[in-house]
């Protein structure tokens, strides 16, 4: 399992981009109230800088930059003691500097640090043996879609979202198909606004076709 002990499993950037859009994709498809959604991505949140974010509307968040040069991880646990944070970005590129003391993370907190550029894996700062809850955020980065659709399924209804055909939707989002209407509807009976899904999918930067 992923987490800042071992994040050797963590996937690398491109690839983690991939499952954050993936991810995101699906939770607009689930959900279209944007504040019932656990995953959202932005890849214009800045010039030349991608956004993903998690947020499960207790407090925890996490905040993913993207840059074409190196990617950036910051989670924040509400329920754990936020250790220095000097210890956890020690030896941070500089690059990531302005995100992690900057707005909105300074203002979220932080509980862990992760890291990776072009020349390096990923990496971390100083994390002793403090409880941060990484695990519990990090693991639907394994690139498999069965993580992301168990959690779903309890998330959002177990009762009127069937699993199989979630997972199909799920693995075929992963590999990056074009999303049509039937893809949808396999998961949903109806959709209220498709207009709002195709402003978040251009949001994200997935293909559809409908």
């Amino acid at each position: 399992m992923i987490s800042t002990k071992d994040y050797s499993l963590l996937p690398e950037r491109d690839k983690l981009k991939s499952v954050c859009k993936a991810i995101s994709v699906l939770d607009a498809i689930l959900s279209q109230d944007w504040e019932y959604r656990y995953y959202s991505y932005n890849k214009d949140w800045a010039e030349d800088e991608e956004f993903f974010e998690m947020r499960d509307g207790d407090g925890d968040q996490m905040l993913v930059l993207f840059r074409p040069d190196g990617c950036v991880i910051n989670g924040y646990a509400h329920e754990f003691e936020q250790p220095d944070k000097a210890q956890l970005t020690n030896n941070l590129p500089a690059i990531f500097e302005e995100f992690i003391f900057g707005e909105p993370v300074n203002s979220v907190g932080t509980t862990f640090c992760l890291w990776t550029t072009e020349q390096r894996n990923w990496q971390t700062g100083e994390i002793e043996n403090h409880d941060n809850n990484a695990e519990e955020f990090l693991t639907v980065f394994d690139g498999n879609p069965q993580t992301y659709t168990d959690w779903a399924v309890t998330y959002f209804d177990e009762n009127t979202i069937d699993p199989s055909a979630l997972l199909k939707l799920a693995t075929a989002i992963y590999a990056g198909q074009t999303l049509n209407k039937a893809m949808v509807l396999s998961v949903v009976n109806q959709l209220d606004d498709w207009q709002l899904l195709k402003t978040d999918l251009d949001e994200i930067g997935y293909t559809y076709s409908f």
